[in-house]
């Protein structure tokens, strides 16, 4: 795979088209052998991570576009989809694999293709703290690096992506019974851990996205996306829009019955959201619903991006689900596509990659304190460089993979 490794590289695949020195990285399958509703629902999300991660640090951008930990917010519901289609992907590929050879090797081009998307996120994230200097080095010592530098920073989502993907390596071409017994699992294991201790830890450090454990939550949307998969794949005259809808609608109103269970349960110790008030009582059977602040006080139970917490990724599952119903109706059954999403949905990678780079050069002249207007501006024109990157990109035919 050759790397963007410079802008002048980049510039050069949007502007000299006719360039010798210009290599594809892959070749793109044709349309016809992909399925246009995940490229669309793909390139949604991409789309929607570019909108919330520059637009969430302004103060004239709606809450609901922001992450805020204590709750669901639109903002929130974009990572989950990114697993939805990573465990789509990733079981279909596997089994095809299979199919048309050696099992040992398809499992050991996953391993290392999952092993260089964390090589490539500890490249792009680094690791905490530093040492200046060598006796910072040789206070820190071996001991100290391991137990200091893994806890945060690495922790975001490529490598989250790649630590999920090993941990369903071995049920990903299972049957169903397993790998939801696997996903269940796997949420359990997370909460007990939780409640010993986890989630005062990783609340209080702050973690990322459920931190260095947030793997064992991030397997519920993976797996969701590996049954959509076999839905979507079934021969015949499958109906795949009214199952990616009743499991969807199933996994919401789970993730937000878990979320009621708050009240059961007293506050974090952690001071995160409302307060509770001397001689106050927690009274009623619902908090509130994903999209609205709470009112009382949050705990291991609440909906929460950087807890990972079970309910979260449970109800993000079941809204990518339903999502993804919407993209195969519009796509599949009606026909509808938009070529902005094909851009970003088949360059996913080169997307996430690109997003961060053009962030850092538009914002330092990007107030938060931005009048509404300004931001929209400052908005409309960071998604248009992207687009202007992907697009010469895919007119070349240059795509990322790993």
């Amino acid at each position: 795979m050759r790397p963007l490794s410079s802008p002048i590289y980049l510039l050069s695949s949007i502007f000299s088209p006719l360039s010798p020195t210009i290599t594809a990285v892959t070749t793109q399958p044709s349309p016809d052998a992909r399925l246009t509703s995940l490229d669309q629902f793909r390139g949604y999300t991409v789309l929607g991570m570019f909108l919330v991660n520059f637009a969430g640090s302004f103060a004239a951008v709606p809450a609901v576009l922001k992450h805020h930990n204590i709750y669901c917010s639109y903002a929130d519901t974009i990572m989950p989809q990114f697993f939805l289609a990573v465990g789509f992907a990733f079981r279909l590929t596997m089994m095809r694999r299979i199919a048309a050879g050696d099992a040992s090797l398809a499992y050991l081009r996953a391993a290392k293709r999952n092993l260089a998307l964390i090589l490539l996120g500890f490249v792009l994230y680094h690791l905490d703290g530093v040492t200046k200097t060598w006796a910072d080095w040789q206070a820190l010592g071996v001991s100290g690096f391991f137990k200091n530098a893994f806890q945060r920073e690495l922790f975001q989502a490529l490598v989250h992506i790649g630590v999920t993907s090993l941990w369903v390596l071995p049920v990903i071409t299972r049957g169903p019974g397993l790998r939801l017994a696997f996903a269940a699992g796997s949420a359990l294991l997370f909460h007990l851990l939780s409640q010993s201790f986890y989630y005062e830890w990783v609340m209080g450090r702050p973690g990322i996205d459920g931190g260095p454990l947030g793997f064992l939550t991030w397997t519920v949307p993976l797996i969701a996306g590996s049954f959509a998969c076999d839905w979507l794949s079934a021969p015949g005259p499958s109906q795949p829009i009214p199952r990616l809808l009743r499991w969807g609608a199933t996994l919401m109103v789970l993730g937000y019955a878990l979320a009621c269970l708050n009240l059961q349960s007293p506050p974090a110790k952690v001071k995160l959201g409302p307060q509770p008030t001397p001689g106050s009582a927690v009274t009623g059977l619902l908090v509130e619903p994903p999209f609205i602040p709470p009112t009382r006080p949050v705990n291991i139970w609440t909906m929460s991006q950087r807890a990972g917490s079970v309910s979260y990724l449970t109800f993000g599952a079941g809204f990518s689900l339903a999502v993804l119903a919407a993209f195969v109706w519009a796509c599949d059954v009606r026909g509808h596509r938009l070529p902005l999403l094909t851009t970003f949905g088949t360059n996913a990678l080169a997307g996430y990659i690109l997003h961060g780079l053009i962030s850092d050069a538009l914002k330092p002249y990007t107030p938060r304190d931005a009048p509404g207007w300004f931001v929209t501006a400052a908005i409309l024109a960071f998604i248009s460089l992207c687009w202007l990157f992907l697009r010469g990109m895919e007119k070349q035919r240059i795509y990322l993979r790993m």
